[in-house]
C-alpha cells in the first residue's frame, strides 16, 4: 500500500506546526515522487526531535531528523549541495535522501505497504541491525514480510519508534 497525500490532511500532535511542510513536501516528492505522502516523513521528524531543530542526542546526532554527522558526511558525498547538517532544510532532505536509500534496500521482499515500517526501523537502529531482526523472525515462520512479525526481534526502543510514526498519522 502506498501512502498516498492527502488533500489538506496534517498530523495532529502538539509538535505539529506548518513551519518545515514546504520543506517535507519538497524532499519528499524529489526522492519518492509525487504520490507519497510527504507527512510521513514529518511524523518522522517529530518522533526523532519533536521537530526541534537544534535537538542534539547523547549519541551526538543533529536536528530535526536526528542525523548522525557521519551518516550526513556520507549522504553529502554523493549530494555536495547538502551544505549543513544543522540547517533545518538541509537537515530534513538529507534523511528523506537516506529514506529513499533504506526503502530500496528494502524493496525485493516486502510489500509496498510494509517498507516504510521497515524503513524507519532502519533509520533508527541501522539496516544491519533490522536484517538480522527480520532473519530471525524467518526462521520462526514459513514467510515474513510484516513488520508486526520481525518488531518483536527488534530492540523495543525501536518498535516504539516506528508505533509512534504510526500512531502519529492515524491521527490525521
Amino acid at each position: 500500500m502506498l501512502a498516498l497525500a492527502g488533500k489538506g490532511d496534517h498530523v495532529k500532535d502538539k509538535y505539529w506546526t506548518t513551519k518545515y511542510d514546504r520543506t517535507f513536501k519538497k524532499y519528499s516528492k524529489r526522492y519518492f515522487g509525487p504520490g507519497m505522502d510527504w507527512q510521513w516523513f514529518k511524523a518522522q521528524g517529530i518522533a526523532e526531535s519533536g521537530l526541534k531543530p537544534k535537538a542534539k542526542s547523547r549519541a551526538g546526532a543533529i536536528g530535526i531528523m536526528q542525523i548522525m554527522p557521519s551518516t550526513f558526511e556520507e549522504i553529502k558525498a554523493k549530494n555536495p549541495h547538502f551544505v549543513d547538517i544543522e540547517d533545518p532544510d538541509w537537515n530534513i532532505a538529507a534523511a528523506i535522501y537516506y529514506d529513499r536509500k533504506l526503502y530500496k534496500r528494502w524493496k525485493k521482499e516486502l510489500p509496498n505497504g510494509e517498507k516504510l515500517s521497515f524503513t524507519f526501523a532502519s533509520y533508527n537502529a541501522g539496516h544491519a541491525k533490522i536484517r538480522r531482526a527480520y532473519k530471525k523472525a524467518a526462521e520462526k515462520a514459513d514467510k515474513v514480510a510484516q513488520w508486526e512479525q520481525v518488531a518483536p526481534f527488534s530492540p523495543s526502543e525501536r518498535r516504539h519508534y516506528v508505533r509512534r510514526i504510526h500512531g502519529l498519522m492515524k491521527k490525521r
